[in-house]
């Protein structure tokens, strides 16, 4: 039986402590009998921990915005058939690479699964308790669009975009970025420069970078920052989506 009173109850629920609570009410007296209340304490604590480390990876993943939120590195279709490597997916997974604030590139033709994989990183990362974000080329230029027409917005989205310990940007390079969004580029880049993690999910291969962007200063200056400290894969040239398609109607 418990030996908390009430009181002591009310303290600990006025102070936030409710879940630690409610995991030592829950605890089932015929399983402790015979503990002293420090071993009951701590039994109380571990499950009250795994409650806040479940709702807080919860929480992580819900704000990270991803396309594909049940993506998992671990269930991946067809990896032999795509030519992805095993031993560099499972490398990612460990997330040692945002520990080192290292980038990644998912590569590859359309329906190849980059999308997937950038979501299911990020998911990773979360998992290990990072805050992620996931976000489309299109969507982050519209968003720098609109943030110059607001007093101060600039500085606000750069900040926003600069504080996430992983960042994936989706459809990198889809469309050719203008002057401006180039120069938005260049200082997102370089505030995140040896800070944190971006992931690029493009169908452009490194050669075609450049071009892209420009082909002038701002291009070399994005790529210095970006190419130095990567991890590249290539997601092959199966359509992920055709498949998803045939394994749907089978």
């Amino acid at each position: 039986m418990s030996r908390i009173d009430i009181e002591t109850k009310r303290k600990l629920r006025e102070m936030g402590a409710t879940t630690l609570l409610d995991a030592f009410d829950a605890q089932d007296d015929t399983l402790t009998l015979g503990l002293a209340f420090e071993e009951k304490l701590k039994l109380a604590v571990d499950d009250a921990h795994s409650v806040f480390t479940q709702t807080k990876v919860e929480g992580l993943i819900r704000r990270a915005n991803l396309r594909y939120p049940n993506a998992d590195l671990r269930r991946l279709d067809l990896v032999e058939e795509r030519g992805l490597d095993r031993s560099i997916i499972a490398g990612l997974g460990t997330c040692s690479f945002i520990d080192r604030q290292q980038n990644v590139v998912f590569q590859g033709f359309t329906g190849s699964g980059k999308s997937y994989l950038g979501c299911a990183l990020a998911k990773a990362g979360c998992l290990h308790r990072v805050r992620a974000h996931y976000i489309r080329m299109p969507e982050l230029e519209e968003a720098w669009q609109l943030a110059r027409d607001k007093p101060a917005g600039t500085t606000k989205l750069l900040n926003k975009y600069a504080a996430f310990t992983l960042l994936v940007i989706d459809e990198w390079l889809l469309d050719e970025p203008d002057e401006s969004t180039r120069s938005m580029l260049l200082e997102l880049l370089e505030r995140r420069y040896d800070q944190a993690s971006t992931v690029f999910c493009t169908q452009y291969a490194k050669r075609d970078w450049h071009q892209r962007l420009g082909s002038g200063v701002h291009a070399d200056a994005i790529m210095d920052r970006i190419v130095h400290n990567t991890i590249w894969v290539e997601t092959g040239g199966h359509n992920m989506r055709e498949h998803t398609a045939g394994q749907v109607k089978a």
